[in-house]
């Protein structure tokens, strides 16, 4: 390997939570290749994840004793220390956690890679800061970076467990005093999360998720979480300070305490680390130097001499015990390989088969499987004695006997002692089955191993689970004290359920609990369930925001709808036509989530009003409208299109004919009896205004708007006359009729003898919309005496149907106003009247033959009935067909038929003036058209 003479090597040291190893891995994908070893599988699972995300899966591999990932163009290898591939020739090395180089178990193998891993253009060395010394004597030419703890790290003192802070870990250091410390949590927190070094990987990960998710805020752990795992914990308790290391009892050197305090807060959230249970509180020294991070500095380093012989067994075993003459350097204890290669070879029928060097690098590989059993050294080298039979024998491994040995294993019954079992026996057969050659049809058998593992791996995470997690307890736990959280689903009907267990609905952004049992529980479920619902109620007021205005839509009452769910109503504002918002938004949510659902609403409504009432609001902004003009704007505005003529009835007679131009511009329209905007007369204006004019009268409850389409509609005493205006309706009679079409009825009746009679005719029918019976009450309720008549019965020309032209249809051109005073300016529309009412005339039952029937009819005379309001008399007017003109004083006229003998009809000048008996009667609408009769006579 051709080393580059500007290669450099740089220590980057310093105590846990520094970030360097992020600081390796964007070292590593700056060049073109690179290889970083790591402590732990776990860990290089996790750096592997991360640099698959940011570089994707072809070009990085994960390479440890139990899992090989190597895709065909391979530029990063993430693996751990002992399976770094250093003879590839990369840019970049790395090796974290350096100061393992002091293990008793495995420093050889860091120092090793210390002293012989190197990078063509970049090596890194990430640790401690006690490693500075020795790394400076050793490699020539090193450059060193000091890299400062991000949080601060302070001591607590002596907590009991049940006093202990959420978010915390709780470390013992035998398998016995963890599991006895998260029965003991499980009681009193509702449960933990356990991470000890016999797990497997899944395994580890599981309960680490289990964790890190929030399901449960107490881990349990062995002195595993140490090695460079990253943990979202806030305080770290020892139940002990004194571990067996596989061969005595000893205290906790301060680095290595320090090196699992360091788990406790991360990036830049302050951590804290004391002691619980029969530990004995840390000494002053040993809490100023983890506190301050200042370590006595390693002075000897685990070697193993790393050029071994192959010639003969005895010279390979002589090269691994060979001694150092580095004072830097110590030769390491008798490794687990080393002891089984020594036990083998003490067997005659092992010893035998060593006929060549090729047969003592095989047996070396073989005494390297690892004995994740741990049951005994004597087992342990029968298992690799087997192992090496198949080998040295047929080259492979027989595949009956690895199919029994896995088969055996593939259980998931049992404790979590058995089954923790099981998982190190089948890591022992998925490592067999990564080394290349060993097997025939290697990606079968490594699929197998595999899968026997993850499902073990999987029970002993439920048995674990269940152990240790009280399910519920646990959830409501967390719910009330973690605001962040995705365990929360909620299915298409709005059901919640946590972990399976069903504690609710919600309806839009106001979540419905399930019943409890008691308030308490009631009170806990709450605010648990609110809690974990927080993160959806953003989501769901991010996808609310964004949803097109079609999902939206208002209810008669004032309340808005998002689909099916109601989510907030209409309030009572400054202004009638632009109303406030009220959001229904649980304030668990927060005040972000209401915000953003209330101006997304407010924004649908102002669209909605400016869509719907746009002739009105365009009115409204015409500058061009003044004095009188713009005052009767400001009314129609106000009225939100719909007025009753009596209300403004001098202010329109006092408009000129310009100023009714511009306002006939907007579509207004100056009718007999209402002057309005007919676009505003359609189904969805006409509802928008009942719910704007309910608002600003503070109605309790709404008056709900006519089925679309309907002329008339029945007129019920219990609802004010106002509310029919509002909906487009006049009341007349026991029915109310649509005002655009009672403007229509208007234009036939202005031709008709209001005071000799007249009849109703078929096209009076059809607009309405009525049977005759219904007309003449309808003609009674607009002040018209009704004489009820028989006769014998004609042959009747057919009507039209009746057809609603204005339902959904814009209203024709205006015509001429038609009020009282000024016939000749009435608006009189061009569209074919429409109606959709029942039969247009009535016949009498029971006639046989059609000259034996009789028909009935009504002869309608102008006969207004007083008027309810004590209004003062007015002054009566006249009118001619040119216009409003106000002539001469008079008193109102009597009405219903004259009395006495009828005048003859001669002809009159009426260039004279006005006779008293010709003055118009003011409360008859119709009665300009007589004058007109009268002046063609």
């Amino acid at each position: 390997m051709n080393i580059r003479a500007n290669a450099r090597t740089v220590a980057v040291l310093g105590p846990t939570n520094t970030g360097k190893t992020h600081y390796a891995i964007e070292r590593m994908l700056a060049h073109r290749t690179g290889v970083i070893g790591l402590p732990l599988r776990l860990l290089a699972r996790e750096v592997y994840d991360r640099i698959l995300a940011l570089r994707g899966p072809d070009c990085v591999a994960l390479v440890t004793g139990e899992e090989r990932i190597v895709p065909d163009r391979t530029q990063y290898w993430v693996c751990t220390v002992e399976a770094m591939p250093i003879e590839i020739g990369a840019d970049f090395v790395a090796v974290d956690e350096i100061q393992l180089c002091a293990d008793p178990d495995r420093g050889h193998v860091f120092t090793d890679r210390l002293l012989h891993a190197r990078g063509l253009h970049e090596t890194l060395f990430m640790g401690s800061d006690t490693m500075r010394s020795a790394i400076a004597a050793l490699v020539p030419g090193v450059q060193f970076q000091r890299r400062e703890r991000l949080s601060q790290l302070t001591y607590s003192g002596s907590r009991k467990i049940s006093r202990m802070p959420p978010r915390s870990a709780i470390v013992g250091f035998s398998v016995e005093n963890v599991y006895a410390i998260a029965e003991l949590i499980r009681r009193q927190k509702g449960g933990c999360a356990v991470v000890m070094g016999a797990l497997s990987p899944r395994t580890r990960n599981a309960q680490v998720a289990l964790y890190q998710n929030g399901d449960v805020d107490f881990l349990v752990a062995t002195d595993a979480i140490g090695m460079g795992l990253n943990l979202d914990i806030k305080h770290v308790a020892f139940s002990a300070t004194h571990k067996f290391d596989g061969h005595r009892m000893r205290p906790l050197n301060p680095d290595e305490l320090a090196q699992i305090a360091g788990r406790a807060g991360r990036y830049q959230t302050s951590g804290s680390f004391g002691v619980t249970g029969e530990a004995r509180p840390l000494a002053d020294e040993v809490i100023s130097a983890i506190e301050n991070h200042e370590f006595l500095p390693v002075r000897k380093l685990q070697w193993r001499n790393g050029r071994l012989e192959f010639g003969t067994v005895a010279r390979l075993i002589a090269s691994l015990e060979h001694q150092t003459q580095n004072e830097w350097l110590t030769r390491a204890r008798d490794a687990d390989d080393l002891t089984a290669l020594k036990t083998l070879v003490a067997q005659p029928e092992t010893l035998d088969r060593l006929t060549s060097p090729r047969d003592v690098r095989l047996l070396w590989d073989v005494c390297r499987i690892p004995d994740f059993r741990g049951i005994s050294a004597a087992e342990h080298a029968g298992l690799l004695a087997r192992v090496f039979e198949f080998l040295q024998g047929s080259g492979r491994i027989a595949p009956d006997w690895l199919a029994r040995n896995i088969q055996r294993i593939d259980r998931t019954d049992g404790d979590i002692d058995a089954l923790s079992r099981r998982l190190a026996y089948i890591r022992t057969w998925t490592y067999i089955t990564q080394r290349k050659g060993w097997v025939d049809d290697e990606k079968h058998w490594r699929a197998a191993s595999r899968a026997v593992e993850d499902r073990l791996s999987d029970a002993l995470h439920d048995r674990l689970t269940q152990r240790f997690v009280d399910r519920r307890t646990s959830v409501l736990m967390r719910r009330l004290k973690q605001k962040e959280s995705l365990v929360a689903d909620v299915n298409d009907k709005g059901e919640v359920t946590v972990e399976g267990e069903l504690i609710g609905r919600l309806e839009g952004f106001r979540f419905r609990q399930d019943k409890t049992d008691s308030p308490d529980e009631a009170k806990t479920l709450r605010q648990a369930s609110i809690s974990a619902l927080v993160p959806l109620f953003h989501l769901r007021a991010d996808k609310f925001y964004n949803a097109p205005d079609t999902e939206f839509d208002f209810t008669e009452q004032g309340g808005l709808m998002w689909g099916d769910t109601a989510v907030g109503k209409l309030v009572k504002g400054d202004d009638p036509m632009r109303p406030q918002i009220t959001a229904f938004v649980d304030d668990e949510a927060g005040h972000d989530v209401a915000e953003k659902v209330r101006r997304r609403l407010q924004h649908f409504m102002d669209r909605k009003i400016a869509a719907l009432f746009e002739p009105l609001l365009n009115m409204s902004r015409d500058e061009t409208l003044s004095g009188l003009a713009r005052g009767v704007a400001f009314q129609l505005v106000e009225a939100m299109g719909v007025i009753p003529r009596e209300q403004i009835a001098q202010d329109i007679k006092a408009l000129d004919q310009d100023a009714r131009g511009m306002l006939r511009k907007h579509g207004v329209r100056f009718g007999q009896y209402t002057v309005f905007l007919p676009l505003l007369l359609k189904p969805a204006p006409t509802r928008l205004r009942l719910v704007l004019k309910s608002l600003a009268e503070g109605l309790d409850e709404f008056p709900e708007s006519p089925p679309a389409g309907l002329v008339t509609i029945p007129h019920l005493s219990e609802i004010p006359s106002a509310h029919y205006s509002m909906s487009g309706y006049r009341p007349a009679g026991a029915r109310a009729i649509r005002i655009d079409m009672l403007e229509r009825l208007a234009d036939l009746l202005r031709g008709c003898d209001s005071r000799a009679g007249f009849e109703a005719t078929p096209d009076m029918l059809s607009i309405t919309g009525t049977t005759l019976e219904q007309f003449a009450d309808m003609m009674q309720g607009l002040g018209y005496a009704a004489e009820k008549g028989e006769r014998p019965k004609v042959k009747a020309e057919p009507v039209q149907p009746p057809v609603d032209s204005t339902a959904d249809a814009p209203e024709a051109p205006a015509a001429e106003d038609t009020a009282a005073s000024a016939p000749a300016d009435a608006d009189i529309p061009d569209a074919p009247a429409a109606a959709d009412a029942d039969t247009p005339a009535a016949e009498p039952k029971g006639a046989d033959k059609p000259e034996d029937q009789i028909e009935l009819f009504y002869t309608f005379t102008w006969a207004p009935r007083p008027r309810r309001d004590a209004r003062p008399a007015r002054k009566p007017q006249q009118a001619d067909a040119r216009g409003d003109q106000r002539k001469g004083q008079g008193q109102k006229p009597k009405t219903g038929k004259p009395k006495g003998k009828k005048p003859e009809n001669k002809p009159r000048d009426y260039s004279a003036g006005p006779r008293k008996s010709d003055r118009i009667d003011p409360d008859n609408p119709f009665a300009a058209a007589l004058m007109g009769l009268k002046t063609k006579g």
